[in-house]
């Protein structure tokens, strides 16, 4: 299996920075995507602490162990986590511009037919596998603990003022358990991290008619980010964009990273 990625963020129409962090290495397969929050940039430090120290952290110890199980990849993605959550939380106490400032994650390593995903808060990662749009994430926000529940039907939820009250991020607490999975990849499958910038704007069905039309990769990218825009922009407005390739397929591995 082979894999193509592309990475695309942008500011929105509302907001005056980007929070929003992404970061993916083709040797190893780690894609990672962060929305932060907090004061003035704060946001911005958070979210870009977790995607490189995970990075780092995480791609140095799987080119070490390349026949690695998934409980062993599970466990030092686990570590990687607590640590970065470690540093943004100690570095919200040190610092009072930085006080509450924390941080959504969403987290995948793409090896061979395989996809070890973790994720904390409400970014998301959905797959276009056979022309259906799936979401493989779950949130963990008020929101969805409400659905879950009963108490709110999906439908309820979608015009819900309570959206982004999210239930777990990176660096508010001490302490903080990602929810980790893996999930078998087929060829031709297509997969999008995006922050809440784009799902909160976009519907379920634009999103997947997107995906599954006829353009490049980069294209799609794009295409996510303006029809967000276009939408009203609220929020940062960020996609990741993993195509899964049979290996005989000459085009061989791809990575872009169009810019901001």
């Amino acid at each position: 299996m082979m894999y193509e990625i592309c990475a695309q963020t942008d500011r929105g129409r509302v907001r005056r920075n980007n929070e929003d962090a992404l970061v993916f290495d083709a040797q190893t397969g780690v894609c990672l995507l962060a929305d932060g929050m907090g004061g003035y940039k704060a946001g911005e430090v958070a979210s870009t602490m977790a995607v490189t120290f995970i990075n780092l952290e995480l791609g140095r110890w799987l080119l070490q162990s390349p026949q690695a199980q998934f409980g062993e990849i599970r466990r030092m993605l686990e570590i990687c986590v607590e640590n970065a959550n470690h540093s943004i939380f100690s570095a919200a106490w040190a610092n009072p511009d930085y006080e509450g400032m924390g941080t959504t994650l969403v987290v995948g390593i793409f090896q061979e037919d395989r996809l070890i995903l973790g994720h904390i808060g409400d970014s998301r990662c959905y797959r276009l596998r056979d022309q259906s749009l799936v979401q493989i994430t779950k949130d963990h926000s008020l929101l969805q603990e409400q659905v879950d529940a009963g108490l709110l039907t999906p439908e309820q939820a979608l015009i819900s003022p309570n959206k982004n009250l999210i239930t777990r991020a990176l660096g508010i607490e001490d302490v903080v358990q990602p929810e980790i999975n893996e999930h078998p990849v087929k060829p031709g499958d297509l997969y999008l991290m995006c922050s809440d910038g784009l799902s909160d704007m976009i519907k379920h069905g634009a999103i997947a008619a997107i995906l599954a039309g006829t353009h490049t990769l980069p294209q799609k990218a794009a295409q996510l980010v303006a029809a967000a825009n276009q939408a009203g922009g609220h929020d940062n407005i960020s996609v990741l964009l993993v195509q899964a390739l049979d290996d005989t397929d000459k085009r061989g591995l791809l990575s872009r990273m169009p810019g901001n």
